[in-house]
């Protein structure tokens, strides 16, 4: 295994992450009579074959259904200063509420003390006010830290870029968890910011969420050869010193080998990944066009702003990947859950009742038909049954 210094906590974390939201027995809280004894015996095979490549690094959430109970069964009985435990808990309007969902975590993980606590899901401006004002969780977070039953503070996110740089501008944080990876890179300037703060930065959901690469599309495949695109992907943020740890969502102590035969590639991981991004550019331009393709990676409006609440970033994004690398699954799995799971992915689908607001908005634009096409298409190609996410509080 390799290890970053994780910014200013200090901690040597490992480059990968055992996330703790695919080994559980439910989504929900359950009583511990109702886990299967073959579920909870491969969750500890799990965390033991993480420890045995050396992934110290355990992370959950409160919001991960019985993932918490069901680790608190076997971390008692490992060393415990050989781990980084990590959960995550949602911030809320009150303050004594977000404690009292700490305590519930610390009951179920059996533990005195964890090393990271993460507020869950600062994804808008309301759940940022939540944390930041006066005597607000960001507060009653830091009281847990000068108690000494929290080491450091974090946050995760999926806001808008400028929503997490103020958070991490504020400076009372000490690691981020955010989504970044090569298909999307908006979240920058976030990781920018948070290496001004020396800031730990851990990215979420890269194998999945970045592009489902555990079942790459054959185009994908022939375009990242000689690597899998998922190590293509490990690499190509592990290339990036200011990038610290990646989670894998480990349902099984085998998804973990995939991920760590891509580390005989770590040390001239720059170099190894260098002309696969210039293969996939080539192919992105080739396929969507260059004007197109600085469109979509320019400044576009949030989906607030777009008539419908129509998430015109994402929708194009879908559509870009499935026509240059046939990644129609993978736009099915994230255009369905548009409209139907909150703050975590908000905005809509396109609807043809929405044509003419969308031309008029687009008017002006030297990308405005493309744009039109993108969102008839991507409806025609993507809309299927309605996907919800895994939790409320999910990555």
């Amino acid at each position: 295994m390799k290890y970053r210094r994780f910014g200013r906590t200090e901690l040597r974390m490992p480059v990968f992450s055992c996330g703790g939201m695919r080994y559980q027995q439910a989504w929900k809280d359950v009583d511990w009579s109702e886990v299967e004894a073959a579920g909870q015996k491969n969750l500890e095979a799990t965390i033991c074959r993480s420890l045995e490549l050396g992934i110290n690094h355990i992370e959950t959430a409160r919001g991960y259904g019985s993932s918490e109970m069901q680790l608190g069964k076997i971390l008692p009985s490992l060393p415990r200063e050989e781990m980084i435990i990590q959960t995550k808990v949602a911030p809320n309007a009150d303050p004594r509420q977000f404690l009292e969902t700490f305590e519930t975590s610390m009951r179920y993980l059996q533990l005195d003390y964890v090393d990271l606590l993460g507020l869950h899901g600062i994804n808008n401006r309301e759940v940022l006010n939540w944390s930041l004002g006066k005597g607000g969780c960001l507060s009653a977070a830091l009281q847990l830290k000068k108690e000494g039953r929290v080491r450091h503070v974090g946050f995760s996110t999926h806001a808008p870029c400028e929503v997490i740089v103020e958070a991490i501008e504020d400076g009372g944080f000490d690691y981020v968890n955010l989504h970044w990876y090569y298909i999307n890179q908006r979240n920058w300037p976030a990781i920018e910011a948070a290496t001004a703060q020396d800031m730990g930065v851990f990215i979420i959901s890269p194998s999945d969420k970045g592009g489902k690469l555990y079942a790459p599309t054959p185009k994908l495949s022939d375009c990242c050869a000689p690597l899998t695109p998922m190590a293509f992907n490990d690499l190509f943020c592990l290339a990036t010193p200011q990038v610290h740890t990646l989670s894998l969502g480990a349902a099984r102590p085998s998804d973990f080998d995939a991920h760590v035969a891509a580390l005989n590639d770590y040390e001239t991981a720059a170099e190894t990944v260098a002309p696969i991004v210039d293969r996939l550019e080539a192919e992105l331009r080739a396929v969507a066009g260059s004007e197109w393709l600085n469109y979509i990676r320019g400044p576009l409006p949030e989906w607030d702003a777009v008539p419908g609440d129509l998430n015109l970033q994402v929708i194009s994004q879908l559509w870009t990947l499935a026509k240059a690398f046939d990644m129609i699954d993978y736009g099915k799995m994230r255009y369905n859950m548009l409209g139907n799971a909150g703050h975590w992915f908000p905005g809509q689908k396109y609807s043809p009742e929405l044509e003419a607001a969308c031309r008029e908005f687009l008017h002006g634009s030297a990308q405005a038909e493309t744009a039109l096409q993108a969102l008839r298409e991507a409806d025609e190609w993507f809309r299927g049954e309605e996907k919800k996410r895994l939790s409320n509080t999910d990555g």
